[in-house]
């Protein structure tokens, strides 16, 4: 096994948009591939007709692309081991399905639909709730045990509806190693003999992803633990089909849970409790019903990856934030626990802020260009990023307050009612010409004459900062006043003074 390339594969079936669980699975693939020197492929699996959802497998591609985990082969870039699609595969599993028949490890079933709800509900009534199809009710059942050979071979010319069920030993131990839950044994007692092949011709997900990955040529199958009870299925069907010296290392990742902890996040939790769980926005087909996206929501790319990394992996280090190179140079399997990991959407809010503060004020300012309304120099919105970076968690909050464009229209009423004092105009009148006579009107500048002025008129910071604000802004708080200023320039700070004060004054007196 050492000696074959490592080759992963992320395989979701096209029911839907992808859930932050699935990006995180390919993710996982894709660092342990990409850590190893390997192949990430993306496979479809859309066997299952009845579920597929027009516009799922676009969906799954341009997430994957907006995340930046790229495959190395998958139904668009194509490669030496296509399709990639198992639709498109369809006449490659029914030969295994029959060799498996032949070899006495499967059997035609031709119970209809009718026939085993029926033994279903029998068994419901017989306070048995849980029927299984298995070793012992098969004996009862319509199949090719059960009936005689010139039964099967006329139920066969006549074109007699069938499945094709595995056929399981009874009372044996299926072992397999788990890279990250060590090992783990089941009895065949509590397995079901699972449908391998369907009437309309097409392969069950267990016999086609256990035929692709041999044909692919994987080594290593990372993927949910939901998948983890029909490992011990895949397992005796790679000793079947006489594959066992090749068969993958599995290893079943933990689940993501709800920020309770009780229960798998689904996609019903994410609007429901203000925060997305799909990469991007989705609208359903037949709803119409639209599901918020991270990207729509203004997460960069790299925080979302860096987020979901941490969902199940520990770099066993105090570090948190990772490009994508340094997760790919520490990622590991051993290090990914056994117990699902709670989500929690202000962690999320919480490394999108971290990014964003690590990124340039001139990157930051190519991104706001396209948010604002107003005609301004890409120069001017990187002053803006700059006082506003350490404040915000997203782009848009970079440019949500209005003053950096517009002259306030609104004065906050709380500090005109405890600040606006009655000699407050005409200390804001001197101020408006001490600051009409700085001559390069910069935040330093604007800063020393500020602290001389109230030095010189015997007055505390307390008493004409917050008006000297408010005057400028119309807000209460915000970044470096000084700094403000100066972004602002003179000419406009000086004009928001001419207008500020006599309308602030007007306010005081009508509130």
């Amino acid at each position: 096994m050492s000696e074959r390339k490592v080759r992963v594969r992320f395989a979701p079936s096209p029911t839907g948009p992808l859930h932050i669980g699935g990006v995180r699975t390919a993710l996982y693939n894709y660092l342990f591939a990409k850590k190893h020197k390997g192949d990430f492929i993306l496979r479809i699996e859309d066997t299952d007709q009845a579920r597929y959802v027009p516009g799922a497998e676009d969906y799954i591609i341009k997430a994957l692309e907006w995340c930046g985990i790229s495959p190395d082969e998958s139904p668009k870039h194509g490669g030496s081991f296509g399709p990639y699609r198992q639709s498109e595969r369809k006449g490659s599993y029914k030969e295994y399905a029959f060799q498996l028949i032949e070899n006495g490890h499967a059997y035609y079933a031709f119970d209809s639909s009718e026939e085993l709800e029926n033994m279903r509900n029998l068994a419901k009534k017989a306070k048995m709730p849980n029927w299984q199809y298995n070793c012992i009710t098969r004996s009862s059942m319509k199949n090719s045990l059960t009936l005689s050979d010139d039964e099967v071979k006329e139920k066969l010319n006549n074109s007699t509806p069938f499945t094709i069920r595995i056929k399981l030993p009874r009372n044996e131990d299926i072992r397999f190693y788990d890279e990250i839950r060590g090992w783990v044994i089941v009895n065949t007692n509590n397995m079901d003999d699972k449908v391998l092949f369907k009437g309309d011709g097409m392969p069950t997900y267990h016999l086609a992803n256990v035929v692709d990955d041999y044909k692919m040529k994987i080594t290593h199958v990372i993927r949910g633990e939901e998948w983890l009870p029909s490992a011990p299925l895949h397992v005796l069907l790679y000793q079947y089909l006489g594959w066992e010296d090749i068969m993958p290392k599995f290893a079943h990742l933990p689940l993501i849970l709800k920020p309770d902890g009780h229960g798998k996040l689904s996609k019903r939790d994410g609007d429901r409790l203000g925060f997305p769980v799909f990469p991007l926005q989705w609208q359903d087909p037949k709803t119409n019903e639209i599901y918020s996206g991270y990207r729509e929501k203004g997460y960069f790319p790299d925080s979302f990856i860096n987020m979901l990394a941490f969902l199940g992996w520990n770099p066993g280090t105090a570090k948190e934030i990772y490009t994508l190179e340094e997760l790919i140079n520490d990622f590991s399997l051993e290090r990914v626990g056994k117990s699902g990991s709670k989500f929690d959407s202000k962690k999320t809010i919480w490394f999108n802020q971290q990014y964003l503060r690590n990124k340039s004020n001139s990157e930051l300012a190519k991104m706001m260009i396209n948010l604002v309304d107003y005609n301004v120099p890409i120069e001017y919105l990187e002053g803006v990023a700059k006082l506003m970076k350490e404040r915000a968690s997203f782009i848009s909050e970079l440019i949500e307050d209005d003053y950096y464009f517009l002259q306030p229209k609104h004065y906050d009423a709380k500090t005109i009612r405890k600040k606006w004092k009655e000699d407050t105009p005409q200390v804001m009148i001197k101020l408006l010409k001490v600051l009409s006579n700085i001559n390069e009107f910069t935040s330093s500048n604007i800063e020393f004459i500020f602290k001389e002025f109230l030095e010189l008129n015997e007055l505390k910071m307390g008493q004409v900062l917050p008006n000297f604000r408010l005057i400028v802004t119309g807000e209460a708080m915000g970044p470096s006043m000084f700094e403000i200023a100066e972004l602002l320039g003179k000419k406009e700070v000086i004009s928001r003074f001419n207008i500020g004060i006599d309308k602030v004054s007007l306010e005081k007196q009508t509130s």
